[in-house]
């Protein structure tokens, strides 16, 4: 069964913590936060690069992700963002509120996440 998309605002408002979340584990280009983005939410989210990118610029001019050109045979240079150590801290408590928003909403709602 297909989801529905969800609220903008929804979106808009979990867009940090979904880019923080994918630098996690390791370095990422643009393009591919974007796929993940879209593949782990099962279609049901995408980022454009018309709001990606100037998020990425935002987060690297706040301290969170810092971002470096790399060259590689025979493909174009991408830049690569990865978290800094703020980066990684505001990320947690991102996680954590996220965490308790969702209990608070269950709790009110009945609706259990699986």
């Amino acid at each position: 069964m297909p989801l529905n998309p969800p609220d903008h605002e929804w979106k808009k408002g979990s867009a940090e913590l979904l880019v923080l979340s994918l630098l996690e584990d390791q370095p990422r280009h643009g393009y591919d936060i974007s796929k993940l983005i879209q593949i782990r939410s099962g279609g049901a989210l995408r980022f454009h690069v018309t709001s990606l990118y100037p998020l990425l610029h935002r987060l690297e001019s706040e301290g969170l992700i810092v971002g470096r050109w790399v060259e590689k045979a025979e493909q174009r240079r991408r830049r690569y963002y990865s978290l800094t150590p703020n980066g990684r801290k505001i990320l947690r408590s991102k996680q954590k509120s996220w965490k308790d928003f969702v209990a608070v909403i269950s709790r009110i709602t009945g609706i259990e996440h699986a």
